[in-house]
């Protein structure tokens, strides 16, 4: 049946286009349209007759009864709180008194009703069909508005100090019990929507209700829940815990931290919220301590750490919440609660960044980045035609670079989350705290370097490589050499502590690395000296055209020889061999010409000279 969602789902469609006005028009317009479905709407000029109430099987044979029985419901809730936001903006300095308060409880009485009635009828669930999950969404939102209603019966004004804080007991008690079956819905069902509903007004009104009760801050909203829970009520306890074994049990003081610790100091944790955050930061550290040991996959090892930054971000919200409310008191910073936050507020802060750059640390490599290991090659999943096997081809240069970009990304992450610890008040003024932050930053920086002249050495750029490779090793120089924290975390987690052995084979593997770039700089170097000398000593580039340039360049001061030199140039003798014919050499024997014979021929016939163009023979 889903009661919690189409009321959350209702509310959120209202509020993101007006107020409770509008809210409460839009759900008198959908009770006029679902009476006409079920056929109980009054017809155009006829006399109103009051309609047979709603029964289970109706519910069981078509949920839109039940619609029926929640929108009437919500709008008689809406109704109350327009009053109410209206009374806000024009009396905004004065009480609600009088005519308009009960007005407000009338309204929020009559929404306690119909949510009665339908816990009533979900709990025949023969006829209406209903499981065991609806029955305690119905409880709990016929006790969230019950709560409301005793809410606004006990603020119409305020009290003196002799008025006794016992009359907030019954409202403590309906919004408990709404926030005890809200919580085991939550952990049963792992969904958000009942996290939203808790944070939204029901916290705010148990916290604001044990304020009125004298109860102390240090208890914890889920403590006074528990507390004031209708126990006696052994249907609804049983329920619960059938659901969640645990809802209703007292935590054990030595479950609950009393203090936390940072560098050596204790502070006291002056609010509950942020025990009850740090209680859960702590399974969650135990749970991932778990789950890295039974994964390989650095993706899956990522993943693992969303819980433990859920519960992080939660022990920060709560210390802020906690700041600001003394803050809006007029505590003095000089207050020891207000110091025991602000060391409570670092602690919980540095944590959480903490635990951001262990998880990119795992994204990153096992080794941080050192190495840089070529993936395994891929074959395609078809086979070929001719029936052979595809051969192992190396790693394209375009996909090593993509893989050094992401790398860079995380380093740069890493990087600027350290310097985010640097901005938390009360860091800057322990000047060994910073010194640590340096020699980490340097650690991760160093191997941002490296990881950057891998791509230089890829795209056949020695120089550049051999630049960024020494400035890592002097980065991860000062890194080896920075003090480390003298305490360290319990979990077997990656976090943000750089350990000595990794800064030190860090050093190590640098030294080897830049003293195998400078040998290909003085190759490189070498090569281009000799391949000039080469283009210097050879013929101009006019005797050579017939060659193609090995370097792929033209010397352009060596393209003809300048001044010309006078050197022989090579002629066939043509001519010698023509007059050995004629020419009488000393001791060599004249040789006599044969007599021509004598040829008769015969006189041609006289023909016409051929035509000409322009006096020219053709």
């Amino acid at each position: 049946m889903d009661i919690t969602s189409f009321v959350v789902a209702f509310r959120e469609r209202a509020f993101l286009l007006g107020d409770h006005s509008a809210y409460r028009a839009q759900l008198s317009r959908r009770l006029r349209i679902v009476r006409k479905k079920l056929g109980r709407a009054t017809p155009k000029n006829a006399k109103y007759a009051p309609k047979t109430p709603v029964t289970a099987a109706e519910i069981g044979s078509n949920v839109e009864a039940l619609h029926l029985l929640l929108l009437t419901s919500e709008r008689a809730w809406a109704h109350a709180m327009a009053m109410k936001a209206s009374h806000s903006e024009d009396n905004a300095d004065k009480n609600i008194t009088g005519s308009t308060r009960q007005h407000i409880v009338s309204r929020l009485h009559k929404a306690v009703q119909n949510a009665n009635d339908i816990v009533g009828l979900v709990s025949d669930t023969a006829a209406s069909g209903a499981t065991e999950t609806d029955i305690l969404e119905a409880r709990a939102y016929a006790y969230a508005l019950a709560g409301a209603e005793e809410f606004e019966k006990q603020a119409e004004g305020i009290k003196a100090s002799s008025a006794s804080p016992q009359r907030w007991t019954l409202c403590l008690t309906n919004y408990s019990a709404a926030r005890v079956i809200y919580s085991a819905l939550l952990k049963a069902t792992k969904k958000d929507l009942f996290k939203e509903v808790l944070a939204g007004t029901t916290d705010p009104s148990i916290r604001y209700a044990a304020y009125q009760s004298r109860i102390p801050r240090t208890v914890g909203v889920p403590a006074v829940s528990k507390k004031f829970f209708p126990k006696d009520n052994t249907e609804l306890a049983q329920a619960v815990e059938k659901l969640d074994p645990a809802a209703l049990h007292e935590e054990d003081a030595a479950a609950s931290n009393s203090e936390i610790t940072w560098r050596g100091r204790k502070a006291n944790i002056v609010d509950a919220a942020i025990g009850q955050a740090l209680v859960s930061v702590d399974a969650a550290s135990a749970a991932l301590d778990q789950s890295l040991g039974s994964t390989t996959s650095a993706k899956d090892k990522a993943n693992a750490y969303d819980d433990i930054l859920i519960a992080s971000q939660d022990a920060v919200d709560a210390t802020k919440s906690a700041i600001e409310e003394l803050e809006k008191e007029g505590v003095d910073e000089g207050d020891a609660r207000m110091q025991d936050l602000r060391v409570t507020s670092l602690a919980v802060n540095y944590d959480l960044i903490s635990w951001r750059i262990g998880r990119n640390r795992v994204l990153i490599g096992s080794d941080d980045g050192l190495t840089f290991p070529p993936n395994p090659p891929q074959k395609p999943r078809r086979a070929r035609k001719d029936g052979k096997e595809w051969a192992e081809r190396e790693e394209p240069t375009g996909r090593k670079l993509a893989r050094l970009r992401e790398r860079i990304a995380l380093y740069d992450a890493i990087l600027q989350s350290i310097d985010s610890v640097k901005d938390i008040r009360g860091a800057v003024r322990d000047t060994a705290f910073i010194s640590e932050l340096d020699g980490q930053r340097a650690y991760f920086q160093a191997l941002k370097c490296l990881n950057l002249s891998h791509s230089h050495a890829f795209l056949s750029a020695p120089k550049q490589a051999l630049a960024l490779c020494n400035r890592a090793l002097l980065l991860s120089a000062s890194a080896a050499s920075a003090p480390r924290p003298t305490s360290s975390s319990p979990s077997k987690a990656s976090k943000l502590e750089v350990s000595q052995e990794q800064a030190q084979t860090l050093n190590k593997n640098l030294e080897n690395l830049n003293s195998h770039y400078r040998g290909v700089v003085a190759l490189s170097q070498l090569s281009e000296t000799v391949s000039k000398t080469a283009l210097k000593n050879a013929a101009p580039v006019v005797e050579r055209l017939n060659e193609y340039p090995s370097s792929g360049a033209v010397d352009l001061q060596n393209l003809v020889t300048w001044p010309p030199k006078l050197k022989p140039v090579p002629v066939k003798p043509l001519f010698l061999d023509v007059a050995w014919n004629y020419v009488e050499y000393p001791g060599r024997e004249k040789v006599k010409e044969p007599e021509p014979e004598k040829v008769e021929v015969e006189a041609a016939e006289e023909k016409p000279p051929p035509k000409r163009w322009f006096s020219f023979g053709r």
